[in-house]
């Protein structure tokens, strides 16, 4: 059983903050999904999710585009609204588009939006060492974040593609500062995106915050994946740290079950969705 089905069979609400922190002490692996709309959020939470990220990866799953870019705060609090309302117990993370937080005012008053419009418990936001103000900010208020670091979509024109973070030395250390940056500027959680996997158990081990990864091997506390891509309804290739679970598990419901099992057993990600 999950954790967060944990709580729900006590009756204790949503997860919180609180819950991810205690299945890292614990050693327990949650599972985290992308979602944006009503419905598909309240299978995602039957089936044991424990984290609803509200991505910016709507913009290529569902608007079309080819980047994550074109994405607008008021594209996220309108499907943030969704989630939520289709939602009683998983934790609803929301994330800041391109350019919504260029400075620590801007970044207050759109993370401001995205919990009060769309009703989101925290937001996540990719940066490095150089936006841990924004990030300090943001927790001085009362704004639960998740920083987002390694591959970071938003700055792919300028990193010139998609290609695995940590693989050299320099590389490692610079994630390895990010990590540490974020934390101490008052970030809730980690996500670690296509990163070297012995990186992201480094990363992992030595916070004191829970990790989540996406393309980062099977050490962190947690996983995220897009959830079109579970469904192997992904356009064009499906990502090669991602999974069909709809091929085998038959039904949308039973694949949303398979994945988060596979997660907190430690089958997912295997060898074939790790990079080092």
């Amino acid at each position: 059983m999950s954790t967060a089905n944990k709580n729900q069979a006590k009756g204790t609400g949503r997860v919180t903050l609180g819950t991810l922190r205690k299945a890292k002490r614990e050693g327990a692996r949650f599972a985290s999904l992308t979602a944006y709309d009503a419905s598909f959020a309240a299978l995602v939470e039957e089936a044991g999710v424990d984290l609803i990220l509200v991505g910016d990866s709507l913009g290529m799953v569902v608007q079309g585009h080819r980047s994550t870019i074109p994405v607008s705060v008021d594209d996220i609090i309108y499907h943030t609204s969704m989630v939520v309302r289709g939602t009683a117990r998983a934790l609803v993370m929301a994330d800041m588009p391109f350019m919504s937080f260029p400075d620590a005012g801007q970044a207050l008053k759109n993370a401001a939006r995205l919990m009060q419009e769309g009703g989101a418990q925290l937001v996540k936001l990719e940066g490095t060492g150089a936006q841990a103000e924004i990030v300090q900010a943001l927790s001085a208020q009362g704004i639960p974040v998740c920083a987002h670091i390694g591959l970071r979509p938003q700055a792919v024109n300028k990193a010139g593609g998609y290609r695995i973070q940590g693989r050299d030395p320099e590389g490692a250390r610079a994630l390895m500062q990010d990590a540490q940056a974020m934390v101490e500027a008052g970030a809730e959680l980690l996500l670690l995106e296509c990163v070297s996997a012995g990186v992201a158990e480094s990363i992992t081990r030595q916070s004191a915050v829970p990790v989540i990864g996406i393309g980062a091997g099977a050490d962190c506390d947690g996983q995220i994946l897009v959830l079109y891509d579970i469904l192997g309804i992904t356009r064009g290739r499906r990502p090669s740290f991602s999974h069909d679970f709809l091929q085998q598990a038959g039904t949308i419901p039973a694949a949303l079950r398979a994945y988060v099992e596979a997660v907190a057993s430690g089958s997912f990600p295997g060898p074939q969705h790790t990079f080092d």
